[in-house]
């Protein structure tokens, strides 16, 4: 009876194991956008995307890294020691914003993206790209330049692609702060449905 007993804790404990392990993380990477800058905690997409694994009953944790004013190098800089210390089963890289905006090169931003992409595929990490436009006045070249980028990487990498965070929000005033740059509230559950097409996929495989 106590070998029973002890093989049935055995059992049971392994189950608790595998059933602990199963939970995949997902790993936020991204600027203010992704970090609620402006806005009360837990109203921000990556926060509503937590409520949104719970009702679809998907067993993931999600780590939000976003840091305000992040650039593709400074995300770059910091994803070595984020994947060693959460071992994410998918790295969601929001970036590129900020480079637009201070008008660094692209050929830079691009390196820094493949960068980050190949440490996250080395970590066996899946990988999802989102999308950034930038407003026009940077010039039509620069502009289209920047836009192509994430759908060229995604390609070239075979990563997934959110083609664009503010699609829906980035044309409407009254969803935006008085500094008509980052979303507001509401906006933000609008984000979340322009990035879950492309990430439940990575998750349910």
């Amino acid at each position: 009876m106590r070998i029973f007993r002890a093989a049935i804790l055995v059992w049971l404990t392994l189950f608790a194991s595998g059933a602990h392990s199963a939970s995949k993380t997902i790993l936020v990477l991204g600027d203010s956008l992704s970090a609620e800058y402006g806005m009360a905690r837990g109203t921000g997409w990556v926060s509503l995307l937590e409520k949104r694994l719970k009702a679809e009953n998907i067993d993931a944790v999600v780590i939000n890294a976003s840091i305000s004013g992040e650039t593709s190098s400074g995300g770059k800089s910091r994803l070595g020691a984020l994947l060693e210390k959460q071992r994410p089963a998918v790295v969601v890289i929001e970036l590129g914003g900020n480079d637009g905006l201070r008008g660094l090169s692209i050929r830079a931003s691009e390196e820094n993206f493949r960068s980050m992409i190949n440490a996250a595929k080395k970590s066996r990490a899946k990988v999802l790209l989102v999308g950034m436009q930038i407003p026009p006045n940077y010039g039509r070249d620069y502009t289209d330049r920047f836009s192509a980028l994430y759908p060229k990487l995604a390609k070239e990498t075979r990563s997934a692609l959110a083609p664009f965070l503010l699609a829906g929000v980035a044309d409407r005033p009254e969803l935006l702060q008085p500094d008509r740059i980052h979303p507001n509230a509401q906006a933000h559950p609008i984000m979340l449905d322009n990035v879950w097409p492309y990430l439940k996929p990575l998750l349910i495989k």
